[in-house]
């Protein structure tokens, strides 16, 4: 079961996700290279949703299908974006401008607001089929704090805003050597391979 689709779209979570699994021993296949359609992500948790997508990729390929939901929760805000960071703003527009658009309502949200902690959560699931009853599940957090100022040309979404402490970068000022190895997808995928390993 060397060889997974991945049930994304998103250019970077595939790019992330690829470069994470290659040196665990994966050969990974983008969701829209089978005409795999997306799956609706109706649920109010990254579980549910990651399931929903990795069941619908194994459904329309008949392969084992990997998928991952994640988000950023920050602390002032009760947890929100969570599932909803991709659309945060609305679904208007290109990936970028949504992007944009989510990291400007963020902002707003926290203007005058102390605690700026937040954490990106990550969940990748991965099903052998579409019915399987024993989906292998691995979760991971990247723990910082918003920032009001924006750096870094890397990564995608909030990363420009993620500020991480110890190292005084933003999640977008890091290499993505750098984040493939310390992001939530990072501690997620290397957890799911662990279990792999395990026999689990």
């Amino acid at each position: 079961m060397k060889r997974v689709v991945i049930a994304s779209n998103n250019e970077g979570k595939l790019r992330e996700l690829s470069a994470i699994l290659a040196p665990l021993g994966f050969e990974t296949v983008p969701q829209g290279a089978l005409g795999v359609p997306e799956a609706e992500e109706p649920h109010h948790t990254f579980v549910e949703n990651a399931l929903a997508k990795a069941r619908n990729c194994a459904r329309h390929t008949g392969l084992a299908a990997l998928a991952d939901d994640s988000g950023l929760c920050v602390e002032a805000l009760g947890g929100a974006p969570g599932v909803h960071s991709a659309y945060f703003a609305g679904r208007l527009g290109t990936r970028a401008e949504r992007d944009r658009a989510n990291n400007a309502l963020l902002l707003e949200k926290l203007e005058g607001v102390a605690d700026r902690r937040a954490h990106y959560a990550c969940v990748i699931v991965l099903v052998r089929g579409a019915d399987d009853p024993e989906p292998l599940i691995a979760e991971g957090h990247w723990h910082g704090e918003i920032t009001d100022i924006g750096r870094g040309k890397g990564g995608f979404g909030y990363d420009p805003y993620f500020l991480l402490p110890a190292l005084g970068r933003t999640a977008a000022e890091l290499t993505a050597e750098e984040k493939n190895r310390l992001s939530h997808r990072a501690i997620a995928a290397s957890l799911l391979a662990a279990k792999l390993r395990g026999g689990a």
